[in-house]
Formats: C-alpha cells, structure tokens, sequence
C-alpha cells in the first residue's frame, strides 16, 4: 500500500497554515516555492482539500489559502480521505467464489456465504489505521514541530510568507 505523495504535500503546507497569525492566508505560488514542489500538483491537492472543507480561498490581490476549520478539527484521516478519496483501500472481489474445486453442493453454505475473512482481516487493519490518523490533528502535529524547532525558524517561515505576499503585491 502506498498514499500518494499529495497527503504528504497537504499535510506540510497545511502545517504552515497552522503557524500563520489568523486572518493570513497563502498562495499556492508560495506553498510550492516554500515546499520547493510542483506548482501545477498542489494546486490539485489543494483543491481536493477545499472540496473537503479543510481550507478554503480567499479572493483578491491578497488572496490564498487558509485553514477552513480550527487545526484540533482537522485529522491525518480527513486529509488522507481529501487525498486519496473515500474508498476502501482493500477491494475483495470474493475469488473464492471462482475456486476450481469449489463444489458447493459439498460445502456448508456458512463457506461461501459468511464474509471472506481475508477481507474482514483487512478491513479490520484498515479500521485501525483510520482510527490512529484520527486520533492525529493538525493542532498535535504544530505542537510536536514546534517543540522540536527553534522558535525563530517558526517565526522565520511566517515572516518569509508575509515577505513573499509583499514581493507578490510589488512585482
């Protein structure tokens, strides 16, 4: 199993748009520069997490992106469903039911009837997983960053995005 690199993308910048003052939103120009990633990639991954409610744009010359709920309201699993979508991350598609020597006239129907339980392990793997993002927020993730950085590298990033707007307005 592999996400794509877009959760990873989203979860950065969006961990940016935890430190910024309120009422301060990001263009998807500066999120990339930032990030140093592609400009044309994000701006889907950010759509995918405006469509999702997790950020919402700001119009205008000073427009951009910022966080469309509070960082204690927005899990890994929210960004990770934004991504990725809502489908199950293991299909079944019941190949027992296609076994060779499968004589049904010979076998309980508790066999082929009862849940494959390839499928109940995984989607019970599966539940897991999703409960842990769940239990992760933006507003846990900007706690254990901020406690493992300096606080002028935090205050450096917000001071950069700020200059980053003011070149935008100038050039």
């Amino acid at each position: 199993m592999q996400f794509s690199i877009g959760i990873e993308y989203a979860l950065h910048c969006l961990l940016h748009l935890c430190s910024l003052p309120s009422e301060k939103s990001v263009g998807i120009k500066e999120l990339a520069a930032y990030q140093g990633v592609s400009e044309t990639y994000l701006s889907k991954v950010f759509t995918k997490l405006g469509k999702a409610g997790i950020v919402h744009s700001v119009p205008g010359a000073n427009g951009g992106y910022e966080l469309g709920r509070s960082p204690e309201n927005i899990t890994f699993w929210d960004v990770v469903e934004a991504i990725e979508g809502k489908k199950s991350l293991f299909q079944c598609a019941e190949i027992r039911q296609n076994e060779v020597l499968l004589d049904k006239n010979n076998l309980p129907d508790s066999y082929t009837s009862c849940p494959c339980l390839i499928k109940v392990v995984m989607t019970e793997a599966e539940e897991q997983m999703s409960r842990y993002l769940r239990s992760k927020t933006l507003a846990w993730l900007h706690g254990q960053v901020k406690s493992k950085i300096p606080e002028d590298y935090m205050n450096e990033t917000v001071q950069w995005f700020s200059e980053s707007k003011s070149r935008k307005r100038r050039g």
